[in-house]
């Protein structure tokens, strides 16, 4: 059998198509080689156990590598002191069975405090091990940890962590550990924060000595097309690699898990069936939008943490319905609450300072779900969408003339006598809405970040293989309506289209609403008043 996309918990090299990991692993040992203590945090499905099983094999010609995962401990292995010890001895011997030249009295230590759940058996006595480990190894000891998160709420790991800060600050001293390793979603501080009551809550963490990790783990395009060389190599289709990779990495942004499961369904799920009848058709950019339309419609564990976490915390979907629907700039705050839990879970981003989300997958699912609420879709504008839907759809093409137009009548219905706020605010949320029933199980829509502002935003719609630009503004006069034009005719030329769309929002008493017509240059610009 050949090698396949991997979705499903680590990815083995010679049975799995990977991109390269080695830049990565070399940036991580430099900081082992510094003696640095550090965590890998990031969210779910990014890689951080692939990453971590390869950095041990990488690292095993200079160091001795002890690489431990915290999911193999049970609940009861964090309920005490001795539980504790007893259980990390137990994990780490069995790692050490299948090691070469580990000290034989270290060999025995290990035994007998996996073997001893007395409770005198105390943090100390394993510590006290790993201090004569390092001393008599001839190799430097580094510890790898994955699945941190297994110990959040417990005390005892908190000890843990403390004890290895104290080794690590007494290390000129005291032989210990070269360098240690956590990987995790959430960070120290945030495991702490669930463990303390609120009034005990400090700001110091018992880790504050691990370093920065700026090791970048997603995939760039370069990356993917990478890997996807080696999928050519194999199956000959005459994708265009480069052309894939680029549609591949505008989706996720390089999001691990988001890229290989649009491989994966394009490989497995997409090649075969009528529309795309063998890889040549399938590996193109039409079949990687067939793949995101895939994904979007399924359940995975992934879209529902990021819900989950939402309805879980409403700072942070309060935060995500701002950069969604009402185009505020949100300033990077490395001190607030909610976009720190973001970044860490991996839902945003950090670009030029502010706030985006972190990938045009992740937008999609999230307009989909604040547009399909149920209190959302009982509204009129959407069953009026609901009502006429079968007239927007002409040869297998959206007819956005007629959607623009129908859309005017029948907001000015519905919300024609609503204040300036509301049409600020809640417009281009509502026409997004009366999208949603048209394109629903064919296309997709997304806002262009870098004009996602209170005053213009670019809308652009996917609608079986056919894009669509529709520039959502703010009246602002004539002078402002024109630069607008200017900076659409921009766009058409990146997107290589010749037609876009116009949506404005206008408080003009004595505007004139419905559409017209512009053209500028050999470009067409359909401009709806509202």
């Amino acid at each position: 059998m050949g090698k396949m996309f991997n979705v499903n918990g680590v990815c083995i090299p010679g049975l799995h198509y990977m991109v390269d990991l080695k830049d990565r692993l070399e940036a991580i040992k430099g900081m082992v080689d510094a003696g640095q203590y550090f965590a890998i945090n990031k969210a779910r499905q990014y890689g951080k156990t692939t990453t971590l099983r390869a950095l041990a094999g990488y690292l095993q010609d200079t160091y001795m590598v002890i690489s431990l995962d915290f999911q193999r401990m049970s609940s009861a292995d964090f309920a005490s002191e001795s539980a504790f010890v007893n259980g990390l001895a137990r994990e780490i011997l069995k790692k050490v069975r299948r090691m070469e030249y580990v000290p034989e009295p270290v060999k025995v230590r290990l035994s007998e405090l996996s073997e001893n759940a007395n409770t005198s058996v105390r943090m100390a006595d394993i510590f006290e091990c790993f201090n004569n480990w390092c001393e008599q190894s001839e190799q430097p000891v580094v510890l790898l940890i994955d699945e941190v998160d297994t110990a959040a709420d417990s005390q005892v790991f908190l000890d843990f962590l403390a004890q290895l800060r104290a080794d690590y600050l007494d290390r000129m001293e005291l032989p210990t550990f070269q360098s240690v390793i956590l990987a995790s979603v959430y960070d120290i501080r945030n495991m702490r924060n669930k463990v303390r009551r609120e009034k005990e809550h400090k700001q110091n963490s018992p880790w504050n000595i691990s370093a920065k990790f700026l090791v970048d783990m997603s995939f760039s395009s370069e990356e993917i097309a990478g890997m996807l060389d080696q999928y050519e190599t194999d199956h000959d289709t005459g994708m265009n690699v480069r052309e894939v990779s680029d549609q591949i990495y505008a989706y996720t942004s390089g999001y691990p898990y988001l890229v290989s499961v649009l491989c994966k369904y394009i490989d497995e799920e997409i090649t075969g069936i009528e529309e795309f009848p063998n890889g040549d058709a399938a590996w193109t950019r039409v079949g990687v939008l067939a793949a995101v339309k895939r994904l979007l419609s399924e359940k995975n564990t992934l879209f529902e943490s990021l819900i989950g976490k939402l309805n879980d915390y409403p700072q942070m979907r309060e935060m995500i319905y701002m950069l969604l629907f009402q185009g505020q700039t949100i300033a990077y705050n490395a001190d607030d609450q909610a976009m720190d839990m973001l970044l860490m879970f991996g839902f945003v981003r950090v670009d030029q300072e502010t706030v985006q989300l972190a990938n045009r997958i992740f937008e999609i699912r999230l307009y989909n779900y604040f547009l399909t609420l149920p209190e959302v879709q009982s509204g009129e504008i959407y069953r009026l969408a609901m009502q006429n839907k079968n007239q927007f759809i002409q040869k297998g093409q959206l007819d956005m003339e007629c959607i623009l137009s129908k859309f005017v009548e029948h907001f000015d219905d519905v919300y024609g006598d609503q204040d300036r706020q509301f049409m600020e605010e809640d417009g281009r949320r509502y026409f997004m809405l009366y999208l949603k029933p048209i394109i629903n199980g064919t296309g997709n829509y997304y806002v262009e970040a870098r004009t996602r502002n209170q005053e213009r935003t670019d809308l652009i719609i996917h609608y079986l293989g056919i894009q669509y630009i529709i520039e959502m503004k703010i009246w602002r006069g004539n002078a402002y309506n024109e630069r607008g034009e200017k900076q659409l005719v921009e766009y058409l030329d990146h997107y290589h289209l010749q037609k876009g769309y116009m949506l404005s929002f206008s408080f003009n008493k004595t505007k004139k609403t419905g559409l017209r017509e512009i053209r500028l240059g050999d470009k067409i610009l359909i401009e709806a008043v509202v």
